[in-house]
C-alpha cells in the first residue's frame, strides 16, 4: 500500500516518520490482540473502530517509534 503525505495536509516528513507497517489480520479478535500488544507503551494515534469503508481500523506508534496501521475487513 502506498500513500502520499503532502505538507498542505499537515504532514512534516522526517526520517523515521515516513513509513507505516500495514497489517491486515484474519479476524477482528486478532486485530485487537495485535493492536493491544504493539500499542502497549507507545502512542495510539487512532483507536480501533468501525469505519465508513466497512473495516475495523486503528493505528499506533509502538514503544520503539515504529508506526503501525491495522485494517480488518470481514470477508462477506
Amino acid at each position: 500500500m502506498g500513500s502520499d503525505a503532502p505538507e498542505s495536509m499537515g504532514f512534516q516528513i522526517a526520517t523515521g516518520n515516513n513509513v507505516h507497517i500495514s497489517v491486515e489480520p484474519d479476524s477482528r479478535e486478532e486485530t485487537s490482540r495485535l493492536f493491544d500488544l504493539l500499542s502497549d507503551g507507545g502512542v495510539i494515534t487512532s483507536q480501533l473502530q468501525e469505519t465508513f469503508w466497512g473495516a475495523y481500523f486503528g493505528s499506533c506508534i509502538d514503544r520503539y517509534g515504529v508506526q503501525w496501521i491495522f485494517n480488518y475487513s470481514n470477508p462477506s
